[in-house]
């Protein structure tokens, strides 16, 4: 199965690894380490243009997405069942 990420991009659910939230008004729970290491390795991707609300770790890639983590955790969890 499938999950949109936003814009056009889209993930097979079995590679999505964890999604966190990056919003504002709460404290980043992911190590940063994390972002470091992919960042060097180029293996991050800003879907859209608006600002980013979550950070979903495949395992290969880190998407910026503009979808909540709570929408994308629903629509994660839709494929668990």
């Amino acid at each position: 199965m499938y999950i949109h990420l936003g814009g056009d991009k889209v993930i097979r659910s079995r590679e999505l690894i964890a999604i966190f939230d990056i919003s504002n008004d709460k404290p980043s729970q992911m190590p940063g380490t994390l972002l470091t290491d992919t960042n060097q390795e180029k293996k991050v991707e800003q879907i859209g243009e608006e600002d980013p609300k979550s950070l979903v770790v495949t395992e290969s890639r880190l998407y910026y997405s503009p979808i909540s983590s709570s929408t994308l955790k629903k629509r994660s969890a839709n494929f668990n069942n």
